[in-house]
């Protein structure tokens, strides 16, 4: 058990309808994601082709920022309002696709670019997977 599922499990209050399981793998996914996406944009910066990379780090940037803000608002259950939690996983979802599709990209010259994706590919597939379970 993570300390997300332990953290969700001890609420005091009903967290309602939806599946724990899905959301603590959201919020871990999220976590994760933000981290390869702050991790890439900084290894991006290090490359001798910096400048070709201007679009890939803002990509990085953006998604990671998205990913933190999610995971917090997924963190919060007192007071919830659905349509911030909706939207919020929405942009997440959209942030990961577009980071994932744009690493992909530069992942045949960059590993780090490359682990990057795959961790946006899961984190946008978590935020999928939440979505159609609210």
């Amino acid at each position: 058990m993570t300390v997300t599922e332990d953290m969700l499990r001890t609420y005091p209050k009903s967290l309602g309808n939806v599946d724990e399981r899905v959301l603590a793998r959201c919020i871990d996914a999220c976590v994760e994601c933000g981290q390869a996406c702050t991790a890439c944009a900084d290894a991006c910066l290090s490359e001798e082709m910096v400048a070709e990379l201007t679009k890939c780090i803002r990509t990085n940037l953006d998604c990671a920022d998205l990913c933190a803000v999610t995971a917090r608002v997924l963190s919060r259950h007192t007071g919830y309002d659905a349509n911030i939690t909706r939207a919020s996983v929405e942009a997440c979802r959209s942030a990961c696709k577009a980071c994932a599709d744009e690493c992909e990209s530069h992942a045949d010259m960059h590993e780090h670019c490359r682990v990057c994706a795959e961790s946006c590919r899961r984190c946008e597939q978590a935020c999928e997977e939440l979505l159609r379970s609210l």
